[in-house]
């Protein structure tokens, strides 16, 4: 398997990426007969196909699950009992995933060459963007990465974040250290358990080679906008650390002093003058192309959930870096890689590599249509599956993954639609987390709805320089009839701040019944004839509650790398803390239109 090679590089890579996407089909197989021939003596399979190795017999008997019918096995590994329960392989971690979607965290099996594979996919990116961004090896990553603290199970199988547990790996500690794996954050910050020391000394070092980045990032939008917020909070000391050659002694952490003090060998004045200067400004609009003039773009993921930051990004930016969303993947497993990096964020598509898993499709139809009627829990038809190479431009469609480590025909709840083919293997738009929703009545609402009524609906605060910089919901059940609930963090942008009129009443309302216009007919006939759901709220919130919620859910065992806003609340401790910072609350102030 391609995966067992991990050092591709330059036109390796691309080859490599050439003949697998060739081949999907082939390849496909191979790995479906591998992953049947392997782990067919396992409970698990050996309950549905009685030891068989045919994939035809697997196709025909295995059924399509959600987390809940792996729950169980899981537990029993977890408990003591023998990994070949669900794999032929030992079970060397439990990967554990991050909950911000779904509303709780799930355990993953993970056997050691699953690293292998995620490591094979790491090793394309650089290829890929040397196609489109030359002369990469000219200067310094500053890419904000972070650890969460493992636990582990009752028999002492590690849990661990899916990026803990490479970060912490052999593959990360001994890369090759060339010039496109120099980051200006040295080992000992991204491995410091405490995500404060952590972003602070990153932070530090990235100011410290400010001259030398050409490119800035972090896993999610997400985290990156969580360092600017850190970075405004903390620049003045950042500043006095570099003017003086000392290290701020609020840092304790050992490895990062010890590293961090031999980078501030020397007071540098003229340096934290610079960055004095350019932090002190009114306005932080394009400040990070000034604290790194020679930046070429900023890595996030900014699709799906993570659209929402995208005119936070563009404003701290101006404008001037692409947004580059390299890569897709999951806990379970990682899946491909966007072969076109510098498209617009609406556009991108991911490639995805036949030989990271045995993919298959659940249809969905042209437009969606069919999201709703397949739930969550509801039982698939096994013959309804589609194959990679078999989906249809265009169509939308269900991710379902079989894995070596022990998850076969499992629902990843992820929807995409197909945009296209390179060579043979299909590439894919992210359209949602399936099983984000609010529902009050027949409505059903999912994640792509809420975002597209939203960015409909804040367009008008753009008159008084405001900016919608987060959001969730829920759905309010406690009183008749039952309503939608959207919490939004707003803050008025740079120097305009003082000029701009206060938001009143009416611009808040007018953005209630905005959101409620455009989302779907069931849910505008639910409002405006059926009277079975109230008239949407939205509750303004101080700023920094999205900060505090983020400390709350990575408190709760999230991770940093990993975090997603969820987009729907499920905790009440989360629902506890976003009413207690409410400042004003206003409502539709009439129904939608609704033609039956």
């Amino acid at each position: 398997m391609d995966g067992k090679k991990l050092e591709y590089k330059g036109d390796e890579a691309l080859k490599a990426i050439e003949r697998l996407t060739a081949e999907a089909d082939e390849v496909q197989k191979s790995i479906l007969k591998e992953i049947v021939t392997r782990n067919r003596e396992t409970e698990y399979l050996n309950k549905y196909m009685k030891g068989s190795k045919n994939i035809l017999d697997f196709k025909r008997s295995v059924p399509v699950i959600t987390y809940k019918a792996m729950r169980p096995y899981i537990q029993r590994i977890a408990n003591g009992e023998d990994s070949s329960l669900i794999t032929g392989h030992h079970i060397t971690e439990m990967l554990r995933s991050s909950g911000t979607s779904a509303g709780e965290p799930k355990l993953m099996p993970s056997i050691a060459e699953d690293l292998d594979r995620r490591t094979f996919l790491y090793n394309l990116i650089m290829p890929i963007m040397n196609q489109h961004v030359p002369g990469l090896d000219e200067g310094k990553a500053m890419y904000l990465y972070f650890i969460k603290a493992e636990l582990s199970t009752p028999c002492g199988i590690p849990i661990r974040a899916v990026l803990t547990s490479y970060y912490k790996s052999k593959y990360f500690k001994c890369r090759a250290r060339d010039s496109f794996n120099d980051y200006t954050s040295p080992d000992q910050t991204i491995l410091c358990h405490d995500s404060n020391q952590s972003m602070y000394c990153q932070l530090l070092a990235g100011l410290i080679h400010r001259h030398q980045v050409l490119r800035l990032g972090a896993v999610f939008a997400s985290a990156f906008l969580r360092a600017i917020s850190f970075l405004e909070r903390n620049w003045v000391r950042l500043c006095s650390d570099i003017r003086t050659g000392k290290l701020d002694p609020g840092i304790t952490d050992l490895e990062c002093r010890s590293c961090m003090s031999t980078m501030l060998s020397s007071p540098d004045p003229h340096l934290a003058d610079e960055i004095q200067g350019i932090c002190s400004r009114s306005s932080w609009k394009g400040v990070l192309c000034h604290l790194w003039p020679r930046a070429k773009y900023i890595e996030a993921v900014v699709t799906g959930s993570m659209a929402q930051y995208i005119p936070a990004l563009e404003y701290y930016t101006d404008g001037k870096l692409p947004l580059v969303s390299t890569m897709y993947a999951a806990s379970e497993c990682y899946f491909g890689v966007n072969l076109k990096p510098l498209c617009d964020p609406a556009d991108v598509a991911f490639t995805l590599l036949p030989n990271m898993c045995y993919f298959e499709f659940i249809p969905l139809g042209e437009n969606g249509s069919m999201l709703m009627d397949i739930g969550e829990e509801q039982e698939v038809p096994r013959d309804k599956l589609v194959d990679l190479v078999q989906v249809r431009v265009g169509c939308y469609y269900e991710l379902v993954v079989t894995t070596f480590s022990g998850l076969y025909r499992y629902r990843i709840g992820d929807v995409l639609q197909v945009t296209g083919f390179h060579n043979r293997a299909p590439q894919f738009r992210f359209i949602c987390r399936r099983n984000v929703l609010l529902s009050v009545d027949t409505d059903k609402t999912n994640e792509e709805d809420l975002h597209k009524s939203i960015t409909v609906a804040k367009k008008l605060l753009e008159p008084y320089h405001a900016l919608l910089v987060e959001y969730t919901s829920y759905a309010d059940t406690c009183i008749l009839p039952g309503h939608y609930v959207l919490f939004w963090e707003i803050q008025v942008q740079g120097s305009e701040a003082n000029l701009a009129t206060e938001l009143d009443d009416k611009v808040l309302q007018e953005c209630c019944i905005a959101v409620e216009e455009e989302l779907d007919y069931i849910y505008r006939r639910c409002r405006a004839n059926d009277k079975s759901v109230g008239p949407l709220e939205i509750r303004v919130v101080v700023p920094g509650t999205f900060e505090e919620l983020m400390d709350l859910l990575i408190d709760q065992g999230g991770s940093i790398n990993q975090y997603k806003t969820p987009r729907c609340i499920k905790s009440k401790a989360a629902l506890k803390l976003l009413n207690s910072r409410v400042k004003a609350s206003f409502f539709s102030p009439r129904d939608p239109k609704w033609v039956p």
